[in-house]
């Protein structure tokens, strides 16, 4: 674990092991509501996998920001309901290319490798987490407020 930190704490738009932490425990959350529901569509209700998968990262998406937003970037966050709709936009917005990894790696796993469609979701995620944390980081919870207190 200490090599993790060290590695975060030197690699440039992480900003600190902790709130790399607070994103992955909010993450792992999200691993939960999205493999819930992923299951749920596709082996209840009977949707297609990769539709399942769509409908539940969005989902999981939407509830990833609410917790991130107040837990763990509350000190980056300014009030209002509009700088929190412009938060939420940008981090869909950047969380859609997770999606498109998300699927892409669940696809290729399942289809071409024949793994279970859940265990393939398991490594779409863990593919795209680093891509929304450094792209959430540096936009969301960065550049969003920096042009907030400019204005």
């Amino acid at each position: 674990m200490k090599i993790l930190f060290r590695i975060l704490e030197r690699t440039p738009g992480v900003d600190g092991p902790e709130r790399f932490l607070k994103f992955s425990l909010v993450g792992l959350s999200g691993v939960f509501v999205n493999l819930g529901l992923l299951w749920f569509l596709t082996e209840v209700v009977g949707i297609y996998y990769v539709v399942s998968n769509i409908i539940a990262v969005e989902v999981s998406i939407i509830s990833n920001f609410i917790l991130n937003d107040l837990w763990t970037w509350r000190d980056r966050r300014d009030p209002g309901l509009l700088n929190f709709l412009k938060r939420l936009a940008a981090f869909n917005i950047i969380c859609a290319g997770g999606l498109v990894i998300n699927t892409a790696v669940l696809w290729t796993l399942t289809e071409l490798l024949h793994i279970y469609y859940i265990a393939s979701a398991l490594f779409g995620i863990a593919a795209a987490t680093l891509w929304n944390y450094w792209m959430n980081n540096r936009v969301t919870w960065g550049v969003l407020l920096e042009r907030a207190h400019e204005g």
